[in-house]
């Protein structure tokens, strides 16, 4: 299997990154990305300017989302690869997961200012590019810019975690559905980047077993948020569940992804990667 420089993970302006498709695509294609994917969260309104750009700079292409679901009392992510972005069962599921996030996002305002952190909400509204999807990274970067924290990575130690001032949690939507809206548009369901779950072992045996029972294809082995050792630890689990391997940086801005685009380690080459899959939804 020839190797092959794939990032089936990032962000946009379309969700929570700040870089459009347009730059994500360029920045992809400097790095040697090979085979591209923009994967918003609970969203696909980015997928057709994401393909074009990428094909404009010479990179193969597949669709991508990244979908919150609930499991065991944690939010999980679920990314989608390879489907048809015109499907209107994905379409009509990411709209139903989108659904609540106006109203928490006005809870964790509340609560933030209940710290004397005030306007929050409209201060995170700046950074959203689709007030769909606001998020808990829309409001971090607010509280940088009024110097309540020096960077993300503070603000998710002293708010917007369980336990802290901000945190509101949100029921979304169940691993099966997720799996299916995926599987039915023709797509490939990856569990994103599993080390950062904060899981029993007994619950990451039942979140891989339900998954697998589901339709679930892949997982990611490679990905920003690993480390060498987490990676060796998943790619053994893509061979005791029979998955397929996944590679993604996960990137959402230059100011503060810790990976850039690109610039994994491969996939370890006993495994079978996710694109081997999904080889005829390459465009």
């Amino acid at each position: 299997m020839p190797i092959l420089n794939a990032d089936l993970h990032c962000h946009s302006v379309v969700s929570d990154g700040t870089l459009t498709p347009e730059a994500l695509a360029a920045r992809a294609a400097a790095n040697g990305v090979e085979l591209w994917a923009l994967t918003d969260h609970d969203e696909i309104g980015g997928q057709q300017r994401a393909m074009a750009a990428a094909h404009a700079h010479g990179m193969k292409y597949l669709t991508g989302t990244e979908i919150s679901v609930t499991f065991a009392s944690e939010t999980v992510h679920i990314v989608g690869l390879g489907f048809d972005a015109e499907d209107p069962r994905m379409h009509e599921g990411l709209q139903a997961t989108r659904g609540g996030r106006g109203a928490r996002a006005q809870e964790m305002s509340a609560q933030l200012e209940k710290v004397g952190i005030r306007g929050a909400y409209e201060g995170a509204l700046k950074y959203v590019g689709n007030p769909e999807l606001i998020s808990r990274t829309h409001f971090a970067r607010f509280l940088v810019e009024t110097g309540v924290c020096k960077d993300t990575s503070e603000v998710f130690r002293r708010y917007l975690t369980d336990g802290k001032p901000g945190f509101v949690p949100h029921r979304w939507a169940s691993l099966k559905d997720a799996v299916r809206w995926i599987s039915e548009a023709g797509g490939a369901a990856v569990i994103a980047h599993p080390a950062r779950y904060r899981f029993t072992a007994t619950e990451e045996y039942a979140l891989f077993t339900e998954f697998k029972a589901h339709g679930g294809r892949g997982v990611e082995v490679v990905t920003g948020s690993h480390t060498a050792a987490e990676a060796m630890r998943y790619a053994d689990t893509a061979r005791e569940f029979g998955l397929a391997a996944s590679r993604g940086s996960d990137f959402h801005s230059p100011d503060e992804s810790h990976t850039d685009l690109g610039q994994l380690p491969f996939l370890p080459g006993e495994l079978t990667p996710v694109w081997e899959l999904l080889a005829d939804r390459i465009r």
